[in-house]
């Protein structure tokens, strides 16, 4: 018995056929997988079953009824729900008000009823959450069961998660597969879209891959491998990327001390960090969303001011330093979002040139031809689907951060500061992007490597330290992280030694 059949799928944006004849079908009662680089089509598909985008062709059958799914209204009435990575939430409302929100009969919400039928719904789906609660209140995955209980609330039996796992601890992401286990035993029907091999090898029973719009096959996880899910995906074997053991270090590059900022909203966001990173090694910088990561790479860029501590690069003070003088002294930049880190509207040549545009002035008029002759030589040597001329706002998420890759790192910089390098990236060019890391470390830069995803700092860094709410609460070797320790350590729960101190 299927809950969802489509069939014949296509939908085209423009000349772009987004999906291609696409067959798809969820069982009751089962967690299938939805596998594919971006670009494939998951994204489109899934938006056309919950009433977003409306297909060109084919034919969506829900519970062996055809379904004319023409808005979210009429994917909910047939019992769809769906939650994305960017909840739809409001933070001021209690947990109760917002899953009851738009669900009432009146416009009046009565808070004592809404708690008690909330409270009524946890107990029934066995989601732990209270409805009391301010959603302001509640961590990303408190917020995450929220959005879950909402969709249940309204009757939902097939249930679509978009990269559910990209913001969670490890010990939430194993909180959240109990749940969808025991919903699933219920018989809720679930499709799970995840870029992460290992998490749709531990949840799902069948898994379908996309590839350029297509269908390549649907497997059961019992008669497939990782490697197997991967070349699928991308066409060809991947083998992830790890550190070499042996690799040598020279004498520490980059000094931060006692280093504290603010936000944007002038709270304070670090507190008295320090740090070392040494030549030909990656120091991994671990965290959850929102823990200061992001003013730490602002501060390293020249773009945020801190309020108090020292930033050293061997001789040169980068404390105050503008992104210039940043750049000029050796810091390659990794921003931490790509579209930040480029101009969308000027040529992929341009951009290519943007850091070091004085090198390309002859007799003080810039030079097109050598800005052009730059740019072929790095499409070519970091494979860079683009030519010169193209705007950048038209390249793929994997191909501007290949851009950004090459400006950055074709220079040999002594320092790299890589934040969020592959967030959003398939796995193709999650490969590509790490390997490239690696290659500088190899050579003997420094590498700080702020990342949320675990995975990528365990298979990267060596030596791992952890920041919670602006400090650094741990700091490990890669010999002795593993991910249990890193989850507790990124969740508030110090070491032993720093909690007695």
């Amino acid at each position: 018995m299927y809950a969802v059949q489509m069939r014949g799928i296509i939908k085209r944006f423009g000349p772009l056929v987004a999906n291609d004849q696409i067959d798809f079908n969820l069982e009751q009662g089962e967690i299938h997988a939805l596998l594919g680089e971006n670009g494939a089509g998951k994204t489109t598909l899934m938006r056309i079953l919950y009433g977003l985008y409306h297909a060109d062709e084919g034919e969506v059958v829900v519970n062996d009824q055809t379904a004319h799914v023409a808005s979210p209204k009429d994917a909910i009435r047939l019992g769809i729900g769906m939650v994305t990575q960017h909840f739809a939430l409001v933070p001021t409302l209690s947990v109760a008000e917002n899953i009851v929100l738009g669900y009432t009969d009146g416009f009046q919400v009565n808070p004592r009823i809404a708690q008690q039928r909330v409270a009524e719904a946890c107990t029934r789906f066995g989601i732990e959450v209270d409805p009391a609660a301010l959603v302001r209140h509640l961590s990303v995955g408190e917020r995450q069961r929220v959005e879950i209980l909402k969709a249940l609330y309204r009757d939902a039996r097939i249930l679509i998660l978009d990269e559910p796992t990209a913001v969670l601890v490890p010990q939430e992401v194993d909180m959240l597969f109990g749940t969808l286990e025991r919903l699933r035993r219920g018989g809720l029907s679930v499709i799970f879209i995840s870029h992460k091999l290992y998490e749709v090898m531990a949840l799902c029973a069948r898994i379908t891959v996309l590839r350029d719009g297509r269908v390549v096959g649907t497997v059961d996880k019992a008669a497939t491998s990782q490697a197997e899910l991967a070349r699928m995906m991308v066409g060809r074997e991947t083998f992830g990327v790890t550190r070499q053991e042996d690799q040598s270090q020279g004498p520490t590059l980059l000094h931060i001390d006692n280093l504290s900022a603010l936000d944007e909203r002038g709270l304070p966001a670090l507190r008295n960090v320090s740090l070392v990173v040494r030549e030909g090694e990656i120091l991994g910088v671990a965290g959850v969303s929102g823990n200061g990561q992001t003013e730490l790479s602002h501060v390293l860029a020249g773009t945020l001011k801190p309020t108090e501590g020292r930033v050293m690069m061997g001789d040169h003070d980068l404390t105050f330093a503008d992104p210039a003088n940043v750049s000029s002294a050796g810091v390659g930049r990794i921003p931490e979002d790509r579209h930040e880190g480029v101009i969308g509207e000027l040529s992929v040549a341009d951009n290519l040139a943007l850091e070091h545009l004085n090198q390309f002035i002859t007799a003080g008029m810039l030079d097109h031809r050598r800005i052009r002759k730059h740019a072929e030589k790095l499409i070519a040597e970091y494979q860079i689907k683009a030519s010169p001329a193209d705007r950048m706002r038209t390249l793929s998420g994997g191909n501007m951060q290949k851009v950004i890759l090459a400006r950055a790192l074709s220079r040999n910089p002594q320092l790299v500061v890589a934040s969020q390098p592959t967030r959003g990236l398939d796995v193709g060019a999650t490969e590509y992007v790490r390997t490239k890391l690696l290659e500088q470390r190899n050579r003997g830069a420094a590498v700080l490597l702020l990342s949320e995803d675990l995975d990528e700092i365990l298979a990267l860094s060596d030596r791992i330290a952890v920041i919670y709410e602006g400090r650094i609460v741990g700091l490990l070797s890669a010999e002795e992280a593993e991910e249990e320790k890193l989850g507790l350590l990124m969740s508030g729960a110090r070491e032993e030694a720093n909690a007695e101190s």
